[in-house]
């Protein structure tokens, strides 16, 4: 308990100073045609998130040494696209190689050396989902909040990760929140945020499938995978945009667009939506495998269902209005 204290009160600190810096510096977010909010608003503010994946480095005998190297190497990568704006040319590679310091930290080679490969491609892919989710005040701070909330609840039971890692990363969630989780945010956590929670998630997520061998850990990110893989789908099938380009189609944005739901409502409403899931899968992930994946794909076919219901209607409902 006291370690934790230490460590939140240096992540209330360091999230104090970096306030301080990014107005003197105007590292701010502003709003334009895609955006959610409505002023100018500091962005970056999820530095704190590494922060605390260092603290639990150096309390902790310097533990998972590649993983924290490749975070760090995401990480002051994105905090100069929050500053800059990368191209995704510049991005990508940096991605590969963080990507592959966690594949090496946990188990690598893995035979047959195409799963090495896949393992990479969904690494990329969940960094790059928690960035693209990162769009409205709270989603980023409830979400991940409940996202480890299903990992410390399994890991006590299991022991597959340091529980530390989690818990310093909870309280740098908590102090964001503060800053936030409200009607006009504070600040934003930037790709440096979005980007170092996925590469924890994924982290993590890998851990649990290496020592479990099981498949359930994709459902512990299934609300923002199902958002993220039929938005794309909805883009590349009904518009003409490169999948690349900034939009405001995901379901979260169109809650928040078109039913005029508060930013807050539909963050509550993703991390209880996952919270139902997680309670499913510390029921279910001892069982069987085929028990776990015939749960595995009923529960993605049911959140499929679920958001081309709600994405029909939402077509409908702009059908109304534009009438």
């Amino acid at each position: 308990m006291e370690k934790n204290l230490i460590v939140l009160c240096i992540l209330i600190a360091a999230s104090f100073v970096y306030l301080k810096l990014a107005h003197k510096f105007n590292i701010v977010d502003k709003p334009n045609e895609r955006s959610s909010h409505t002023k100018v608003t500091i962005r970056g503010g999820g530095i704190i998130f590494p922060i605390a994946i260092l603290l639990f480095f150096f309390l902790n005998d310097f533990q998972y040494p590649f993983f924290v190297l490749g975070l760090f190497l995401i990480s002051f990568v994105s905090f100069l696209d929050d500053i800059y704006t990368l191209s995704s040319r510049v991005r990508f590679p940096f991605q590969i190689i963080a990507i592959f310091l966690i594949l090496y930290q946990v188990a690598f080679p893995i035979f047959p050396l195409y799963y090495s490969i896949l393992c990479l491609i969904l690494g990329v892919a969940v960094i790059n989902m928690f960035n693209f989710m990162d769009g409205i005040n709270g989603i980023t701070g409830i979400y991940s909040l409940v996202v480890l909330s299903g990992m410390y609840f399994i890991n006590l039971n299991e022991h597959f990760v340091n529980t530390d890692l989690i818990v310093f990363t909870a309280l740098s969630l908590v102090v964001f929140g503060f800053y936030n989780f409200r009607k006009k945010a504070l600040f934003f956590a930037g790709d440096i945020g979005s980007i170092a929670l996925g590469m924890l998630f994924f982290f993590i997520g890998f851990l649990f499938m290496d020592t479990l061998n099981s498949p359930m850990f994709l459902l512990l990110i299934l609300i923002y995978a199902a958002d993220t893989a039929l938005t794309m789908l909805y883009r590349i099938v009904y518009t003409n945009e490169s999948i690349l380009d900034p939009h405001r189609h995901h379901m979260y944005q169109k809650l928040v667009d078109v039913y005029k739901i508060s930013h807050l409502k539909v963050s509550i409403g993703y991390g209880l939506l996952q919270l139902m899931v997680n309670f499913i899968i510390l029921k279910t992930y001892k069982l069987e495998l085929s028990i776990q994946l015939m749960v595995f794909f009923s529960l993605i076919l049911l959140f499929i269902t679920l958001y081309i219901v709600l994405f029909r209607l939402l077509v409908k409902k702009v059908k109304v209005n534009n009438a």
